[in-house]
């Protein structure tokens, strides 16, 4: 088959399947493994080049409406008749599933199933040293500072922070993703502001500027020093590699609690 994966999510779903070897093109944002950058790039997740996809002949596209926008990306494959699946993971088991719908589509369930097993099997893992933990510490998560947005409930950071060992300070919000401010994280007072800033690199990311917002030098995560930079791609995408996400946060908030667990090295490649 030939197969194009326009948001990043996706293309490392293929990854942890084993399939990349089908993948003819990307999206610009796709970035993992690093050896797929020798394949076509077919422009940002949301401004998809319809034109040079076509020509590139897939038998499937996977798209993805974790990506906020992706819809006029769909609404183009159905006009061009170009046969597409769409993902909207939200959690772990979500992802597990995709893992096999995936691999169903592309003719290789069976592999599926296995690594999807294998996935929640390392989740497993977490979430049963965190149950263990009794000191765990609040987390307040930035994915854009102004205006603020930061994960809810039902978005897998929220779990993700819980098998960490901590607590996301608005997870009683039912949504995906939160609109608040400066003056509302202030009142709920984290213990560690986790910067994920979605499209900046996390080299580019200024702590500093979180410790001259209005009044936040009081903030227990300030007066501690625990502001936390962390990169994108291991927290902001609904793939595998949130494992690695959740084992670097894991160790930072509880080393001694999480140290021992292995992860799948195909990850850390």
């Amino acid at each position: 088959m030939r197969i194009i994966s326009i948001c990043p999510s996706n293309t490392e779903l293929l990854a942890y399947l084993d399939c990349l070897h089908l993948l003819v093109g990307i999206d610009d944002y796709s970035d993992w493994p690093e050896h797929i950058q020798v394949l076509p790039k077919l422009g940002p997740d949301l401004s998809i080049r319809m034109d040079d996809l076509e020509k590139l002949n897939p038998d499937l596209v996977l798209a993805s409406l974790s990506v906020p926008g992706m819809e006029k990306n769909i609404e183009e494959l159905d006009k061009r008749k170009i046969p597409y699946i769409v993902l909207n993971p939200q959690n772990f088991d979500d992802i597990s599933n995709d893992l096999i719908y995936v691999a169903r589509s592309i003719g290789c369930e069976e592999v599926g199933i296995k690594k999807a097993k294998l996935f929640l099997e390392t989740i497993n893992q977490y979430k049963k040293i965190a149950n263990t933990i009794d000191n765990c510490p609040t987390l307040y998560w930035e994915w854009w500072p102004k205006p603020v947005f930061t994960p809810g409930n039902t978005n897998w950071l929220t779990l993700l922070s819980e098998y960490a060992g901590a607590k996301n300070i608005f997870s009683s919000i039912e949504k995906a993703s939160i609109q608040t401010d400066w003056d509302d994280v202030r009142r709920r007072n984290p213990d560690y502001i986790c910067l994920a800033w979605v499209g900046v690199s996390h080299e580019k990311v200024n702590p500093e500027l979180v410790k001259k917002r209005p009044h936040w030098n009081g903030l227990t995560a300030v007066k501690n020093n625990r502001i936390l930079v962390l990169e994108e791609s291991l927290f902001c995408r609904p793939s595998p590699r949130l494992i690695n996400g959740m084992d670097k946060l894991a160790n930072i908030l509880h080393p001694t609690y999480y140290n021992h667990i292995k992860i799948d090295s195909f990850l850390n490649e």
